[in-house]
C-alpha cells in the first residue's frame, strides 16, 4: 500500500463527507464543484495553514505532532477507529513492524472456546485470519479448521465463498465492514506481505471489493447484531461482542449470543446436540425427553 496515496485518499474522502453547513462554516458564495470541505476549510477547522494541510494530504509533512493529528481528527469528525488509522498513517510513516512469526492461540484460550460450547465463538488475528473456532461457529459459518491454514480468513470467507452469501442475511453490510477491518490492518502494518497478497486476491476475484476498498472506510468491529440463515435450522439472530485478548493485542475474541429463550437459542440447542453426536438434528423442545449430548 502506497502511504502517500493512502493519506491523500483517506483525508480527501473524509473531507468530502462533511458539508460547510455541518462544520458550522459561513457560506462564502462560491460555487462548489464537489460536496464537502475544501482544503482551506479543513485547514481552518484544524487550526493549521492551508499550505501545511496540503503537505499533510500529499504525504509531504514529516512526523506531525499528536496535537496536529488530534486537531485533524476533530476537524474531520473522525471516530475512534479513523483517528487510530490516521495516527498510523501520519505518526508512523513506515507503519508498525510487519509481523514475521505465525500467530498462535494459547491453550487457555482454546479451553475458553470449548467452554463457550452453547454459542458460536472464534478468535481472529492479523488480516482477519481465523486462528481458532468452536463447533457452533464452524457449523454456522464454515468449517475453518478443515481449510488449509493460509485460507482460514474471515475476509476471504465473506468475499469469496458463495456459502457466505447464502448464510449471511445482511451479506453486503457484513462484507463491506470486513473490508473496512482489512483497511485498518493495512494502515497498521503496510509492509505485511501476506496482507498485500490477500488484498490482491480479493481485488482480482471479488466484484465488490475494489469499490468498498476505494471508499477508504476503516472499522474496528466491537459489538452489534448479526443474522445468519442456516440450511437446517433457519434464521438465527445474534448480538455479538468482540474484545481484544489480554496478552496479545492482535488477537480478538468474537462471541455471538442469542436472546435467552428465543427461537435462535432453541436452534443452537438443536445444532449443538447434532454436532456433538453426529446424528440428525433433534427438533424436540428442551425438556421433552430428548437425549442429552454426551457429558451432560
Amino acid at each position: 500500500m502506497d502511504r502517500n496515496s493512502e493519506i491523500a485518499g483517506f483525508l480527501r474522502t473524509r473531507r468530502a463527507r462533511i458539508t460547510p453547513e455541518v462544520a458550522g462554516l459561513p457560506a462564502d458564495g462560491r460555487s462548489r464543484r464537489v460536496p464537502g470541505l475544501r482544503r482551506e476549510e479543513a485547514a481552518r477547522l484544524a487550526g493549521v495553514s492551508t499550505e501545511y494541510y496540503t503537505r499533510l494530504e500529499q504525504g509531504r509533512a514529516a512526523h506531525p505532532s499528536p496535537e496536529v493529528i488530534d486537531a485533524l481528527a476533530r476537524a474531520l469528525r473522525l471516530d475512534a477507529a479513523e483517528h487510530e488509522y490516521l495516527t498510523d498513517l501520519l505518526a508512523r510513516p513506515g507503519g508498525r513492524r510487519a509481523p514475521v512469526n505465525p500467530q498462535r492461540v494459547r491453550q487457555g484460550l482454546h479451553l475458553m472456546l470449548q467452554t463457550l460450547e452453547h454459542v458460536p465463538a472464534y478468535i481472529i488475528g492479523r488480516r482477519t485470519d481465523v486462528l481458532a473456532s468452536n463447533r457452533l461457529a464452524r457449523a454456522i459459518l464454515t468449517d475453518f479448521e478443515s481449510l488449509p491454514v493460509l485460507r482460514r480468513n474471515l475476509a476471504r470467507y465473506y468475499l469469496l465463498d458463495p456459502q457466505a452469501r447464502e448464510r449471511t442475511v445482511d451479506w453486503e453490510r457484513v462484507a463491506c465492514e470486513t473490508v473496512a477491518m482489512l483497511r485498518m490492518e493495512a494502515g497498521r502494518c503496510p509492509g505485511d506481505r501476506r496482507l498485500a497478497d490477500l488484498i490482491g486476491e480479493l481485488t482480482l476475484n471479488s466484484t465488490e471489493f475494489s469499490t468498498w476498498w476505494n471508499d477508504h472506510r476503516v472499522l474496528r468491529r466491537t459489538h452489534g447484531a448479526m443474522d445468519y440463515r442456516h440450511p437446517l435450522v433457519g434464521d438465527l439472530h445474534f448480538s455479538y461482542e468482540s474484545m481484544q485478548l489480554p496478552g496479545d493485542e492482535n488477537q480478538t475474541l468474537c462471541v455471538h449470543m442469542p436472546e435467552p429463550g428465543s427461537a435462535t437459542a432453541e436452534s443452537l440447542r438443536i445444532l449443538s446436540s447434532w454436532n456433538a453426536t453426529g446424528a440428525e438434528p433433534d427438533h424436540r423442545p428442551a425438556g421433552s425427553g430428548a437425549a442429552a449430548a454426551p457429558g451432560k
